[in-house]
């Protein structure tokens, strides 16, 4: 029985980033033999097991084949005869398929460390294309290591294209979806993880509603990149700087597909794009399984985008109503989240990614103004039901215009 440390351990290892997790793979052992050793059972599918005392993952080596379409259908081998290199040959990337044995020396059948110093994401073998998940992998992969130098192999990248040309890809399961998605817009530039799938034709199956942007133009006075596309991976970058947020980062992606519908001899306008979104952004999220609170997010930041950008304008009725269709007063803390949005919309254009965004302070300032009408002394005064909620509209509207007094008397 040999112990060896595999995949990410090995490789962040090598790159100097820090370890966050170990694997290992266990050579020469069968369950019972890992049982009787203390170890835990957790795997369904192929034995894994908790170490007794430090709980990191023990698999014990396996060779695996394709058995029906998508990533659940593999049938798995895990043995006493099953060797490392078997095991490793399986993985998706060269640099994942390293392993480091008890005594600290590399073991690398498959020239991933070569990969790791010339800063290249390379399949290991053709049973790369048997599992569509290693799509979005390598694209995940991709925006983690962007900022390194890493980028797809070509011969990688042409893998990718026939997967999603055989149907493959069609076979991914929403749920895992949205797990490597949300993982991805967590990464370091996330941008590059749907560049990627948009190389390798992917995007157009997974999200067609932001696929269907690029080369879509917009107003140069307004948006001096033009593409609607590029715009949108813009504004992704600047939500990274703005928010560290899942629900952040994914509303900004889809804040402008009513764009993708717009008429072609209407370009490069794009009038009541906000609302042609809203049944795009309902879709997407519902074929992806999306949670709740990032959905609810996009549905709010793709309606009322373009209220923020100019809710210096509005007046004290106007700037009420959309706060409460925002429910900001029950909802604060989306509200906040809703600002940002908006400021990663407005400072994803080229030249204008250090703008000042005064409409979120001055939104922001609405509301704690609004916030300062006292619901329980109103209801002193014998305000109830429809009435109350008249009056409180009332009183609303009335602290707005005494807010933008102020701001207009500062400036």
């Amino acid at each position: 029985m040999e112990i060896f440390l595999v995949g990410g351990a090995v490789r962040d290892k090598l790159l100097g980033r820090a370890v966050t997790e170990k694997d290992w793979v266990v050579v020469g052992a069968t369950p019972e033999k890992m049982i009787e050793l203390g170890y835990q059972p957790v795997g369904k599918d192929f034995p894994v097991f908790l170490h007794p005392q430090t709980k990191e993952e023990y698999a014990l080596a396996r060779t695996e084949r394709k058995t029906a379409p998508g990533y659940t259908g593999f049938q798995f081998y895990a043995a006493e005869d099953v060797t490392l290199e078997q095991d490793l040959i399986r993985r998706d990337l060269t640099i994942n398929a390293m392993a480091e044995n008890t005594a600290g020396e590399l073991i690398d059948p498959f020239g991933g460390q070569i990969d790791l110093n010339h800063r290249v994401l390379r399949h290991v073998s053709p049973a790369f294309t048997e599992d569509p998940v290693r799509i979005l992998r390598i694209a995940r992969f991709a925006a983690r290591y962007h900022h390194l130098g890493f980028s797809v192999a070509s011969e990688t990248l042409e893998l990718m294209r026939a997967m999603v040309e055989s149907g493959e890809v069609d076979h991914l399961v929403a749920e895992r979806v949205w797990k490597e998605m949300s993982r991805a817009l967590l990464e370091v530039t996330p941008s590059v993880f749907f560049s990627t799938l948009r190389d390798c034709g992917a995007l157009a199956r997974i999200l067609p509603e932001v696929d269907a942007l690029f080369g879509v133009p917009q107003r140069p006075e307004y948006h001096p990149e033009v593409d609607t596309g590029i715009h949108t991976l813009m504004s992704l970058e600047q939500a990274c700087r703005l928010s560290e947020s899942v629900d952040v980062r994914f509303a900004v992606l889809l804040h402008d597909l009513g764009k993708g519908t717009t008429p072609v001899d209407e370009w490069p306008r794009h009038h009541d794009h906000e609302q042609r979104s809203l049944p795009l952004v309902k879709a997407a999220c519902q074929r992806l399984a999306v949670p709740k609170t990032a959905r609810d997010l996009a549905l709010a930041v793709a309606e009322f985008h373009t209220h923020c950008h100019k809710v210096l304008e509005l007046n004290p009725t106007t700037l009420v109503k959309t706060l409460e269709k925002l429910d900001a007063f029950r909802r604060p803390q989306r509200f906040a989240e809703f600002l940002l949005c908006c400021e990663a919309d407005a400072r994803g254009r080229t030249g204008l990614e250090q703008r000042d965004y005064p409409q979120s302070q001055y939104f922001a300032g609405a509301l704690s103004a609004c916030m300062q009408v006292n619901i329980a002394e109103l209801m002193e005064k014998g305000f109830i039901g429809a009435a109350l909620g008249q009056e409180l509209h009332r009183q609303r509207i009335h602290a707005v215009k005494q807010f933008q007094g102020k701001m207009q008397a500062n400036l």
